[in-house]
């Protein structure tokens, strides 16, 4: 795609926009805009372009919270100096926007689950320049080793894998002490999901960790 038809297209996006949902939603978007936001949840998803949480949850503008990053992860709690962009925003959500809700959404085929899976067998080139991704899915391991630890005996396959990221992420989620505290008081609740993109399917995570499919309507 040259530069000049992605940006076509991303103006042919926002006058479909201004014409349609923008004008159906203009009161909306004019109350929100001004009243600030109070969503209800936060949706931790991936950056896959086949996954738009608003899309999927047909989600109004200041209905969801959503942050997104390469495979979903929530990593570790760590109070060290650094740029902790994910932390930052559940931070926020849970503190300043008093969130009632966290969803962990993983999803099928990703991409970033996929990579971390090859880089088991894939000894790091020391001479290649820094791997951001690389460095980042390598927080997937505590979630490899807890599932390679367990009996279901398909400690490689992607599927198993983005759902042991997720289950992964839920633990994570509740080594920061105010979420924690938030969840011990009853005013937040975490839920893990998964979306599968072929079939358009959503599945819950019930409170064994188990992904059971939500009715479709």
């Amino acid at each position: 795609m040259t530069q000049k038809l992605w940006k076509e297209n991303l103006i042919t996006g926002y006058q479909n926009f201004r014409a349609g949902p923008y004008q159906r939603n203009k009161g909306l978007y004019e109350q929100v805009g001004t009243q600030g936001q109070s969503p209800d949840v936060l949706v931790i998803s991936c950056v896959d372009s086949r996954v738009s949480p608003s899309t999927v949850f047909n989600a109004d503008p200041g209905e969801m919270f959503v942050l997104r990053n390469v495979a979903n992860i929530v990593p570790p709690y760590d109070p060290t100096a650094g740029y902790h962009g994910t932390s930052a925003a559940i931070e926020f959500a849970v503190k300043n926007m008093k969130v009632k809700a966290i969803m962990v959404m993983g999803h099928e085929s990703c991409g970033g689950v996929a990579a971390f899976l090859a880089s088991l067998d894939n000894a790091p080139d020391t001479d290649a320049e820094h791997s951001f991704v690389g460095s980042w899915i390598q927080i997937l391991d505590a979630a490899h080793k807890r599932f390679m630890a367990s009996d279901t005996g398909a400690a490689s396959q992607q599927k198993q894998m983005e759902y042991a990221g997720v289950r992964q992420s839920l633990l994570n989620l509740m080594g920061f002490p105010f979420v924690e505290k938030a969840v011990a008081a009853g005013e937040l609740s975490l839920q893990g999901a998964y979306f599968s993109i072929i079939e358009g399917r959503l599945l819950f995570a019930n409170a064994d960790g188990v992904f059971e499919e939500v009715a479709s309507g």
